[in-house]
């Protein structure tokens, strides 16, 4: 502001009142500046101005940059306290989130002996348990995301193999041309006159020695879920990776060893299988029942109309036609195949039986993916409306073996592939050839076949799992708790084994770094509690002229808020002499309304965008009025004149 400008009633927080006040400080003038005058003389010079002025001498102990300072400090050091329990708490939480880990860092030697010794022996203990927990199942830290070992290895045993062993099915026109090649070479040149043991032995042991590859199949799906386990398992040995690599090694060429004895023992069974034929089983219909069968269908259906599974799929095939794939809930009984709008069952869609049903699988489109299968009627009729087939969609390969074995126990078989168009027609033309006799000889043998193939395959079923249990399964695991500790001592040096990964090396460093930060953190916190004060706010004042600008009316309001174009009026004192900011003409925008006048100041216009308001007033208390530059005094150097055109620091 000019010189002689009084603004002790702003600074006597009077004018225009604020919570915490006004702080006055004298800034160094262009001139100043320009003269290099350095920052402790422009101090003293500001004290000995309010401390010389008559109207501020009065309010010297609370004017000037160092006081300014010191309140700005105590501002600051409030919200510092303020937030520092807040963030004590949360360094706190760290702390003990660590606590544990570092306590075992803070006492390591990695030349230790004794350290890699016990470290060893943890290891594979730790190894042991979680490689059993994950085939044997467990009730703690139970994985919601993915199937363990154990579940995946089941779901092998109980719905890929037999699905596996089902795929094999024999195609029943090829079936009955090869049982009517076998009886007619059986009898030869002579005219038979029964229905011959040979022709149903043989058929058997050929169905029998298809069962050798689902089955060595299915050793193989369980190596691979078995070796899968293992790796799972040795991801906790990520610090050691020398230590990692041995174990894996070796526990995955103890499996492969016992692959080859688990194979020559499934082999085994189904050369048991063959080497005779039990004819007196309980289960076995025998040749009477198999001629009074004669005309009865082979498949077999659940008992009633029992639900099978239930759950959502995508119809691929028909959501192309309309716009994009959909979504149904699928219900498959022992008949039919039924889908709904949504999982309450209330809006059916659509019921397809499942006779002459079969299940093909279609090839993931470009862009897609979802996994999909089809299902397509064997007589080439519509399977749903004009479709040929109706084509489903899951997200995952696991989804689409499930339903597939879902649809196994509804009689509904995957397609069979092999079997040629011209080997079709032959066998047409053959069957239709037949003599009635041996068109009966011909059921009854498919009868006996389909009967104990049916024995056959409930004792695979039954006897593969446990094979592989004891064989494999079990014997890994008496193997890692028994001698996997004497492979690791026999296998090299101990020292090259319990070596560090640099980045085990590296995290520890970091622990320890971040631990000692966090101590050092809370002491500083603590040291800021103990050595700073917090002082309370003032008192509130009366704030009326800040809340009358917002009142709009037709006039200008009688004070408006200071914006960004314009300085309030109440702008700290500088030097005497200064020159502040001339009036301009109301930005845009400024608000416009009329308000009682601001309580305290004195008449005149009340326009903060007019001429400047009429708050200080010269050192005589003249009565208020416009503010003027007073003359130019020749006795203080720091004016700057009307034709000097410097600004202000």
């Amino acid at each position: 502001m000019d010189e002689g400008t009084d603004a002790r009633d702003i600074l006597e927080n009077k004018l225009l009142p604020l919570r915490r006040g006004y702080i006055g400080v004298v800034n160094r003038s262009q001139k100043d500046i320009d003269g290099r005058k350095d920052i402790q003389a422009a101090l003293a010079a500001e004290r000995k101005f309010f401390l010389s002025h008559p109207s501020y001498r009065h309010l010297a102990d609370r004017m000037g940059t160092p006081y300014l300072q010191k309140a700005l400090n105590q501002q600051l050091t409030n919200h510092i306290r303020d937030t520092l329990p807040g963030l004590r708490n949360k360094l706190q939480s760290q702390l003990l989130s660590i606590e544990k880990e570092v306590d075992e860092y803070k006492t390591f030697r990695p030349d230790d002996p004794a350290r890699k010794t016990k470290a060893l022996l943890q290891m594979v203990q730790q190894f042991a348990v979680d490689f059993e927990k994950r085939i044997e199942g467990s009730g703690d830290q139970i994985d919601t995301y993915e199937l363990s070992g154990g579940a995946r290895i089941n779901r092998i045993f109980h719905e890929r193999f037999p699905f596996e062993l089902v795929k094999m099915e024999f195609d029943e026109k090829e079936l009955r041309r090869e049982i009517s090649y076998a009886i007619k070479n059986i009898h030869g040149i002579r005219t038979g006159l029964f229905t011959p043991d040979m022709a149903f032995e043989t058929i058997v042991k050929k169905q029998v020695k298809k069962i050798k590859e689902p089955c060595l199949k299915c050793v193989d799906m369980v190596i691979s879920e078995l070796i899968g386990t293992v790796r799972q398992c040795t991801k906790k040995l990520s610090q050691y990776p020398h230590l990692r690599e041995e174990m894996e090694r070796i526990v995955t060429t103890h499996i492969r060893e016992r692959e080859g004895r688990t194979k020559d023992q499934v082999m085994l069974l189904i050369d048991i299988e063959l080497s005779y034929m039990n004819t007196n089983h309980e289960d076995f219909i025998g040749f009477a029942n198999a001629q009074q069968r004669s005309n009865q269908m082979s498949k077999k259906k659940a008992s009633g109309n029992q639900v099978i599974r239930k759950g959502w799929l995508t119809i691929n095939n028909i959501g192309i036609m309309k716009g994009g794939s959909k979504e149904y809930w699928f219900v498959l009984t022992a008949e039919n195949l039924s889908w709904y709008k949504d999982d309450e069952e209330k809006e059916k869609k659509y019921m397809l039986p499942v006779d002459n049903l079969k299940v093909r699988d279609i090839e993931k489109g470009f862009m897609s993916s979802k996994h999909i299968f089809a299902l397509f009627n064997t007589e080439q009729r519509n399977v749903y409306k004009d479709y040929r087939q109706l084509e489903l969609a899951c997200e995952t390969q696991e989804e689409v073996d499930s339903w597939k074995a879902s649809f196994l126990r509804a009689g509904v078989y995957p397609e069979r592939v092999g079997a040629s168009e011209s080997e079709e027609n032959g066998s047409d033309s053959f069957m239709h050839s037949m003599d009635p006799q041996l068109e009966r000889q011909v059921e009854t043998i498919r009868n006996l076949v389909d009967s104990y193939m049916g024995i056959v395959n409930k004792t695979i079923r039954d006897l593969m799992p446990k094979t592989i249990m004891h064989l494999m399964i079990n014997n890994t695991k008496e193997f890692i708790h028994s001698e996997l500790l004497a492979n690791l001592y026999s296998c090299g040096d101990q020292n090259t084994l319990m070596e560090e990964s640099a980045e085990q090396a590296q995290h520890r460093d970091e622990m320890l770094r971040m631990y000692h930060a966090l101590k050092e953190a809370l002491n500083i916190i603590g040291d800021i509690n103990t050595t700073t004060i917090s002082t309370p706010m003032p008192p509130p004042v009366d704030d009326s002229w800040l809340q009358v600008q917002s009142i709009p009316s037709g006039r200008r309001s009688p004070t408006s808020s200071p914006t960004p174009q314009r300085r309030a009026p109440a702008v700290p004192p500088t030097r005497p002499g200064s020159r502040g900011p001339a009036p301009g003409p109301p930005p845009p925008g400024a608000s416009l309304g009329s308000a009682p006048p601001v309580p305290s100041r004195p008449g005149a216009s009340p326009d903060p965008f007019g001429p400047p308001p009429q708050i200080p007033s010269r050192p005589n208390r003249a009565p208020p009025g416009v503010p003027r530059k007073a003359p130019a005094s020749p006795t203080r150097p720091t004016i700057i004149r009307p034709a000097d055109p410097s600004l202000l620091d």
